[in-house]
Protein backbone atom coordinates (compact mmCIF):
# COMPACT_ATOMS: atom_id res chain seq x y z
CA UNK A 1 0.00 0.00 0.00
CA UNK A 2 1.28 3.53 -0.64
CA UNK A 3 0.00 4.84 2.96
CA UNK A 4 -0.11 3.57 6.09
CA UNK A 5 -3.52 1.66 6.96
CA UNK A 6 -5.42 3.77 9.81
CA UNK A 7 -7.93 1.72 12.26
CA UNK A 8 -10.54 3.07 14.32
CA UNK A 9 -11.90 1.13 16.76
CA UNK A 10 -15.41 2.70 17.90
CA UNK A 11 -18.10 2.59 20.49
CA UNK A 12 -15.31 2.24 23.42
CA UNK A 13 -16.90 2.13 26.81
CA UNK A 14 -14.75 0.69 29.61
CA UNK A 15 -11.12 1.91 30.13
CA UNK A 16 -9.38 -1.83 29.24
CA UNK A 17 -10.67 -1.24 25.78
CA UNK A 18 -9.23 2.28 25.77
CA UNK A 19 -6.08 1.03 26.95
CA UNK A 20 -5.65 -1.55 24.05
CA UNK A 21 -7.07 0.15 21.79
CA UNK A 22 -4.56 3.05 22.57
CA UNK A 23 -1.58 1.01 23.15
CA UNK A 24 -1.92 -1.34 20.23
CA UNK A 25 -1.67 0.89 17.34
CA UNK A 26 -5.19 2.79 16.54
CA UNK A 27 -5.15 5.75 15.59
CA UNK A 28 -8.61 6.76 15.97
CA UNK A 29 -10.78 6.16 19.42
CA UNK A 30 -14.53 6.61 18.88
CA UNK A 31 -17.33 7.17 21.39
CA UNK A 32 -20.51 6.79 20.67
CA UNK A 33 -23.13 9.87 21.47
CA UNK A 34 -26.52 8.19 20.28
CA UNK A 35 -29.11 7.35 23.42
CA UNK A 36 -30.39 4.60 21.29
CA UNK A 37 -26.99 2.43 20.84
CA UNK A 38 -25.64 -0.34 23.25
CA UNK A 39 -22.64 1.77 22.98
CA UNK A 40 -23.63 5.19 23.86
CA UNK A 41 -21.79 6.70 26.69
CA UNK A 42 -22.03 10.30 28.11
CA UNK A 43 -19.55 13.06 27.67
CA UNK A 44 -18.50 12.69 31.53
CA UNK A 45 -18.01 8.99 31.37
CA UNK A 46 -15.90 9.57 27.45
CA UNK A 47 -13.93 12.19 29.40
CA UNK A 48 -12.95 9.37 32.25
CA UNK A 49 -12.05 6.64 29.65
CA UNK A 50 -9.52 9.21 27.78
CA UNK A 51 -7.86 10.66 31.31
CA UNK A 52 -6.45 7.05 31.51
CA UNK A 53 -4.39 7.57 28.62
CA UNK A 54 -0.94 8.23 29.00
CA UNK A 55 -0.47 12.27 27.32
CA UNK A 56 2.39 10.43 24.72
CA UNK A 57 -0.60 8.31 23.58
CA UNK A 58 -3.21 10.43 23.37
CA UNK A 59 -0.98 13.41 21.43
CA UNK A 60 -0.46 10.80 18.23
CA UNK A 61 -4.51 9.80 18.73
CA UNK A 62 -7.80 11.42 17.16
CA UNK A 63 -10.68 11.27 19.08
CA UNK A 64 -13.94 10.77 17.54
CA UNK A 65 -17.40 11.52 18.33
CA UNK A 66 -20.29 9.52 16.63
CA UNK A 67 -23.69 11.54 16.46
CA UNK A 68 -26.64 10.98 14.47
CA UNK A 69 -28.48 14.06 13.34
CA UNK A 70 -26.83 16.33 16.34
CA UNK A 71 -28.15 19.63 17.64
CA UNK A 72 -25.74 22.28 18.36
CA UNK A 73 -26.61 21.78 21.83
CA UNK A 74 -26.15 17.79 21.47
CA UNK A 75 -22.25 18.61 20.44
CA UNK A 76 -21.65 21.31 22.87
CA UNK A 77 -22.54 18.83 25.93
CA UNK A 78 -19.84 16.65 24.50
CA UNK A 79 -17.13 19.47 24.00
CA UNK A 80 -17.41 20.90 27.42
CA UNK A 81 -16.30 17.56 28.48
CA UNK A 82 -14.32 15.85 25.64
CA UNK A 83 -12.40 18.18 22.81
CA UNK A 84 -12.95 15.90 19.83
CA UNK A 85 -10.29 15.83 17.30
CA UNK A 86 -13.03 14.64 14.71
CA UNK A 87 -17.08 14.47 14.20
CA UNK A 88 -18.64 11.46 12.73
CA UNK A 89 -21.81 12.23 11.64
CA UNK A 90 -24.18 9.21 10.68
CA UNK A 91 -27.41 10.95 10.07
CA UNK A 92 -29.28 12.28 6.90
CA UNK A 93 -26.76 15.68 7.73
CA UNK A 94 -26.69 17.80 4.67
CA UNK A 95 -23.42 18.91 2.68
CA UNK A 96 -24.41 22.07 4.16
CA UNK A 97 -24.59 20.78 7.40
CA UNK A 98 -21.23 19.03 7.48
CA UNK A 99 -19.43 22.30 6.49
CA UNK A 100 -21.34 24.14 8.83
CA UNK A 101 -19.80 22.43 11.93
CA UNK A 102 -16.61 22.32 10.78
CA UNK A 103 -16.25 26.10 10.33
CA UNK A 104 -18.06 25.89 13.55
CA UNK A 105 -16.53 23.30 15.43
CA UNK A 106 -12.82 23.94 14.04
CA UNK A 107 -12.69 20.14 14.27
CA UNK A 108 -12.72 17.43 10.86
CA UNK A 109 -15.54 15.83 10.11
CA UNK A 110 -16.25 12.37 8.93
CA UNK A 111 -19.40 11.68 6.90
CA UNK A 112 -20.92 8.45 7.37
CA UNK A 113 -22.73 6.40 3.71
CA UNK A 114 -24.47 3.32 4.37
CA UNK A 115 -23.47 1.05 1.06
CA UNK A 116 -25.52 -2.57 0.58
CA UNK A 117 -24.73 -1.90 -3.44
CA UNK A 118 -22.61 0.31 -5.97
CA UNK A 119 -25.22 2.79 -6.32
CA UNK A 120 -25.23 3.39 -3.36
CA UNK A 121 -21.78 5.22 -3.79
CA UNK A 122 -23.38 8.18 -5.60
CA UNK A 123 -24.83 9.19 -2.26
CA UNK A 124 -21.04 10.18 -1.06
CA UNK A 125 -20.46 12.37 -3.89
CA UNK A 126 -22.75 15.56 -2.64
CA UNK A 127 -20.11 14.93 0.20
CA UNK A 128 -16.78 14.44 -1.41
CA UNK A 129 -14.31 16.98 -0.58
CA UNK A 130 -16.10 18.81 1.71
CA UNK A 131 -16.27 16.49 4.25
CA UNK A 132 -12.83 15.50 5.53
CA UNK A 133 -13.32 11.84 5.86
CA UNK A 134 -15.83 9.38 4.46
CA UNK A 135 -16.86 5.94 6.10
CA UNK A 136 -18.32 3.81 3.98
CA UNK A 137 -20.42 1.55 5.69
CA UNK A 138 -23.21 -1.23 5.53
CA UNK A 139 -26.52 -0.09 5.39
CA UNK A 140 -28.50 -0.90 8.85
CA UNK A 141 -31.10 -3.21 8.30
CA UNK A 142 -34.81 -2.36 8.67
CA UNK A 143 -35.61 -1.93 12.65
CA UNK A 144 -32.38 -1.39 13.40
CA UNK A 145 -31.92 1.24 16.44
CA UNK A 146 -28.58 3.13 15.03
CA UNK A 147 -27.39 3.18 11.22
CA UNK A 148 -23.84 1.79 12.89
CA UNK A 149 -22.32 -0.66 14.86
CA UNK A 150 -25.10 -3.74 13.41
CA UNK A 151 -22.41 -6.06 12.33
CA UNK A 152 -23.22 -6.25 8.96
CA UNK A 153 -21.16 -5.82 5.93
CA UNK A 154 -21.41 -5.13 1.93
CA UNK A 155 -19.57 -6.37 -0.87
CA UNK A 156 -16.37 -4.71 -0.08
CA UNK A 157 -15.19 -4.87 -3.56
CA UNK A 158 -17.65 -2.44 -4.93
CA UNK A 159 -15.48 0.36 -3.37
CA UNK A 160 -13.52 -0.38 -6.13
CA UNK A 161 -15.72 1.77 -8.35
CA UNK A 162 -15.47 4.66 -5.40
CA UNK A 163 -12.31 7.62 -6.79
CA UNK A 164 -13.02 10.37 -4.75
CA UNK A 165 -10.96 13.82 -3.04
CA UNK A 166 -12.11 12.92 0.76
CA UNK A 167 -10.02 10.08 2.19
CA UNK A 168 -12.12 7.36 3.37
CA UNK A 169 -12.53 4.58 5.99
CA UNK A 170 -14.31 1.10 5.46
CA UNK A 171 -16.74 -0.56 8.23
CA UNK A 172 -19.53 -2.86 8.19
CA UNK A 173 -18.98 -6.08 9.58
CA UNK A 174 -15.23 -6.03 9.82
CA UNK A 175 -13.74 -7.99 12.64
CA UNK A 176 -10.61 -9.80 13.35
CA UNK A 177 -10.78 -13.05 11.01
CA UNK A 178 -11.66 -10.62 7.75
CA UNK A 179 -10.78 -7.38 7.73
CA UNK A 180 -7.65 -8.54 5.68
CA UNK A 181 -9.86 -9.93 3.01
CA UNK A 182 -11.95 -6.61 2.80
CA UNK A 183 -8.93 -4.71 2.43
CA UNK A 184 -7.63 -6.70 -0.07
CA UNK A 185 -11.19 -6.49 -1.93
CA UNK A 186 -12.50 -3.13 -1.24
CA UNK A 187 -8.54 -1.56 -1.59
CA UNK A 188 -9.36 -0.05 1.92
CA UNK A 189 -6.32 1.78 3.75
CA UNK A 190 -7.93 3.00 6.51
CA UNK A 191 -10.48 0.27 8.34
CA UNK A 192 -13.72 1.12 11.44
CA UNK A 193 -14.60 -1.83 13.75
CA UNK A 194 -17.08 -1.83 16.49
CA UNK A 195 -19.45 -4.90 16.70
CA UNK A 196 -16.26 -7.00 15.33
CA UNK A 197 -14.57 -6.84 18.27
CA UNK A 198 -17.10 -7.18 21.28
CA UNK A 199 -17.89 -10.25 22.99
CA UNK A 200 -21.37 -9.26 24.01
CA UNK A 201 -23.53 -6.87 22.60
CA UNK A 202 -21.94 -3.24 23.35
CA UNK A 203 -19.35 -4.68 25.43
CA UNK A 204 -15.72 -4.65 24.11
CA UNK A 205 -13.16 -7.49 24.00
CA UNK A 206 -9.83 -6.15 24.75
CA UNK A 207 -8.33 -9.71 22.85
CA UNK A 208 -10.40 -9.09 19.79
CA UNK A 209 -9.63 -5.31 19.85
CA UNK A 210 -5.25 -6.20 19.88
CA UNK A 211 -6.01 -9.22 17.18
CA UNK A 212 -7.92 -6.81 14.83
CA UNK A 213 -5.17 -4.06 14.77
CA UNK A 214 -2.55 -6.66 14.47
CA UNK A 215 -5.00 -8.28 11.35
CA UNK A 216 -4.90 -4.83 9.95
CA UNK A 217 -1.42 -3.83 10.11
CA UNK A 218 -0.37 -7.28 8.72
CA UNK A 219 -2.69 -6.72 5.74
CA UNK A 220 -1.02 -3.82 4.99
CA UNK A 221 1.93 -4.54 5.18
CA UNK A 222 1.56 -7.09 2.87
CA UNK A 223 0.33 -5.35 -0.12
Amino acid sequence: MSQPVLIKICGLTDEDSVETAAGAGADFLGFVFCPASPRNVSPERAAELLAGVPSEIRDELRIVGLFVDPSDADIDAVYRHVRLDIIQLHGAESPERVEELRLEYGSEVIKAIGVASAADLDAAKPYDGIADWLLFDARPPQGASCPGGNGHAFPWSVMRGWSGQSPWLLAGGLNPENVAAAMAESGAVGVDVSSGVERELGVKDPERIARFIVAALDAGEGE
